[in-house]
């Protein structure tokens, strides 16, 4: 690579792997991204996030460490003084740094924080998901559903995306390399989208939901939220319209993306751009009776996320899928490898590109997600934001704030998992034990069944050697144990 790369990073907020055609979805309909992974990227189809809510998730793909090393686990404590972040390091290595000011990693409230991750911050347009309607998303008999449905117009995303084509067409020979990275608050909830978008979801083609009366052994945390959310009588055609909404903000998200890759082609800077596109965390839309997503449930809809990278033109590409299991701390190695950075604190990443240059390269054995508090940490959710009598009814996240005030529902859990099984090890409550091979849908938790005995005892000493060579990172500055004159001085 002779010189280094335009980097640009789309993040959508809340899209599963499977809402994209090419992940053999019959309903979806995400033409640019479906081409973008045929022709130019490599798209991983088992990518894991390390966390499943925002916050905790972008905290770890930007620095390369798990939520359990830096502490930044909800959604309330972001990234302070002194910890680097990828945007941070790309800058102090002659990068210029553009994004939009969705922000779910920095803390917002610290004066001239924000200001060290980026050169240029587009402010406007970073509203919610509603244009033609305001409120809440609620209906008065399904309250907390978040289901609003067809509205005149959405336009959320719109502004920023055409501010983020305008500063790519603006690029010009012997600039510094650009970093331009723009999160979009789609396909996060509320459930609403356009006719345009709605209308090119087939109804038909939607794949049957995972019904709770199917399933056994389930997490505590998603009986509370069932039990706040009290959506067990909901129609069943109102979860498939869920369904079909959600599949419609994706495929929003895929004319959003196909607007980037234009402006970069318009620009001259598509070939030489390193270009990658993930999201945070998925959503169980309708599955498990659910909307949204829980910080300490670990399903695949919730864990499992879309990635896709498509490099340089002089760095070689296998373009298509690939089975091999990556998490997403291996993002932040992986833009770091391409970019030719050295990181100024260590990482537990791992670079993908020799599986971007051969589809068929080995990945990680297990990945690994976590989530959830400590009893005492009644400060990590949301629900005590609004003191003892916890926060009004009238707000759409009620239910899930009432859940996440459960000390034993919203519990400490890890995940392992690897091609074929996933465990979840629970500080309060069962385990979780699921064969992915007969069970994909993760319907029946197996963590009493004695064939699996060995399997899960192995996956519970693979975790432990996980943490332990995760636990903590070392200072990279070495102090002095004896006195200097230097150390006598009083400071001024």
């Amino acid at each position: 690579m002779n010189k280094r790369p335009n980097i640009i990073i789309i993040n959508p907020d809340e899209m599963r792997w499977d809402t994209m055609g090419h992940m053999g979805n019959p309903a979806a309909c995400t033409p640019r991204l479906d081409a973008f992974a045929r022709e130019d990227a490599v798209s991983f189809e088992n990518a894991f996030c390390q966390n499943p809510v925002c916050v905790p998730s972008r905290c770890s793909f930007l620095t390369g460490l798990y939520p359990h090393v830096h502490g930044f686990r909800t959604m309330h404590y972001l990234k302070h003084d002194g910890s680097d972040t990828l945007f941070s390091e790309l800058r102090q290595n002659g990068y210029k740094v553009w994004m939009n000011s969705r922000n779910d990693f920095i803390a917002a409230n610290v004066p001239g924080l924000m200001a060290t991750q980026f050169d240029e911050l587009q402010t406007y347009g970073a509203g919610g998901n509603i244009d033609s309607a305001k409120g809440h998303a609620v209906s008065e008999e399904f309250p907390y559903s978040h289901y609003i449905g067809v509205v005149d117009k959405v336009t959320t995303d719109m502004a920023d995306t055409e501010a983020a084509c305008q500063r790519i067409r603006a690029v010009k020979e012997g600039d510094d390399p650009l970093c331009l990275f723009i999160g979009w608050a789609n396909p996060h909830v509320p459930y609403v989208t356009d006719k345009e978008h709605y209308d090119r979801i087939d109804p038909a083609k939607i794949r049957e939901r995972v019904h709770m009366k199917d399933c056994s052994g389930k997490s505590l945390m998603i009986h509370r939220l069932r039990d706040f959310a009290a959506l067990g009588e909901m129609p069943e055609e109102t979860w498939k319209e869920i369904q079909r909404v959600y599949l419609a903000q994706c495929s929003y998200i895929d004319d959003l993306f196909g607007m980037i890759v234009d402006a970069l082609k318009d620009a001259g800077i598509y070939d030489d751009s390193l270009i990658v596109f993930l999201s945070d965390h998925g959503d169980f839309a309708a599955d498990f009776g659910l909307p949204e997503k829980a910080q300490n449930s670990f399903e695949d809809v919730l864990t499992r996320v879309p990635l896709l990278i498509k490099p340089p033109k002089d760095c070689p590409v296998d373009a298509g899928k690939t089975s091999s299991l990556a998490e997403l701390v291996d993002f932040y190695a992986t833009i770091m490898d391409y970019a030719g950075v050295a990181p100024t604190h260590d990482q537990f990443g791992v670079s993908l590109r020799p599986i971007v240059e051969n589809r068929e390269a080995a990945g990680r054995k297990y990945v690994f997600s976590e989530g959830g508090r400590l009893a005492h940490e009644k400060q990590a959710d949301e629900y005590h934001k609004y003191g003892e009598d916890g926060p009004p009814k009238t707000s759409d996240y009620w239910a899930k704030m009432n859940a996440e005030a459960d000390d034993e529902a919203h519990a400490k859990g890890t995940m392992i998992r690897d091609s074929r099984y996933k465990y979840v090890l629970r500080l309060n409550g069962d385990d979780e034990f699921y064969d992915l091979e007969k069970d994909p849908q993760e319907k029946i938790n197996r963590i009493d069944v004695p064939e699996y005995a060995s399997v899960i005892l192995n996956m519970k000493l693979e975790m432990l050697k996980w943490y332990q060579a995760t636990c903590d990172t070392v200072p990279r500055k070495f102090d002095s144990r004896f006195l200097t004159p230097e150390s006598l001085t009083p400071q001024k």
